[in-house]
């Protein structure tokens, strides 16, 4: 899953694509190099990001989505809570929801169920604007973000979003420490328990700059040793940047993995 941010202020390419062309041509290169989804985002959930109206979310994902998906036939999930915008991108052609609020947003749950698309639900603690401050845990993290993604697959289920449509997403680094995320995931296996397709993202986050002392812009190392883990560890889609490296390292380790199955 290739990332397209359409913000102005995202932690690592904020700005970069905020022009239709360029987030087209943008799109284009991720597909050649491999992707098989672009994630459309048009609200950065970066620590302490503000959140943007909802006509402003739909003023910058919609043109891209109708590109990508017409000029480009571009399986496109969109990155966001807000119910309007996921009618309308269901709308123009979008193939999947990737809400980082698990739909609890109101009107959200109806507006996923309405557009019939696959939809990926993610554990956080907190908004953007605080997730970051001292993130605290009762149990073990893995546990903690089972028993949230458990709960919230109960709550789809019960009104009427079926269990073939749901993916799930751990949230690395939203509301953890970097202890946190690295257990999350050296014990991702826990997840695997809930029998759903599991959706990572890690791709240049801070917990790679603080144990490598990298900036963002150094991060691809880092990335690719976590997307090889993620894979082993039962990561089914994999959010990120860097699509070529990523793809190259994820089909070394795939090959590993399908050796003598």
């Amino acid at each position: 899953m290739g990332i397209l941010n359409v913000t102005p202020d995202s932690f690592s390419d904020g700005g970069r694509h905020v022009a239709l062309d360029d987030a087209l041509r943008h799109g284009e290169r991720m597909l050649a190099e491999g992707a098989a989804l672009i994630d459309v985002g048009g609200e950065s959930t970066r620590p302490g990001a503000d959140p943007v109206s909802p006509q402003e979310e739909l003023d910058r994902v919609a043109p891209v989505v109708e590109a990508l998906v017409r000029e480009l036939d571009a399986l496109v999930s969109v990155d966001t809570s807000c119910p309007e915008v996921m009618r309308e991108s269901a709308a123009l052609g979008a193939g999947m929801i990737n809400d980082v609020r698990s739909l609890d947003r109101e009107g959200a749950m109806a507006a996923a169920i309405g557009s019939g698309l696959p939809v990926c639900l993610m554990h956080r603690q907190g908004e953007p604007r605080d997730m970051q401050q001292a993130p605290r845990y009762d149990v073990p993290i893995e546990e903690a973000v089972a028993d949230y993604l458990a709960a919230r697959v109960a709550e789809c289920e019960a009104a009427g979003l079926r269990r073939e449509r749901l993916l799930l997403d751990p949230g690395f680094g939203f509301g953890k420490t970097v202890e946190h995320n690295l257990r999350l995931l050296h014990r991702m296996g826990r997840l695997s328990e809930l029998e759903l397709p599991l959706l990572v993202g890690m791709s240049r986050k801070s917990m790679i700059g603080k144990v490598l002392e990298r900036p963002v812009e150094e991060r691809l190392p880092g990335g690719l040793a976590l997307s090889t883990l993620a894979v082993e560890r039962g990561a089914r889609i994999l959010r990120v940047h860097d699509v070529a490296p990523t793809v190259d390292a994820v089909n070394m380790t795939w090959a590993v993995l399908k050796e003598g199955c």
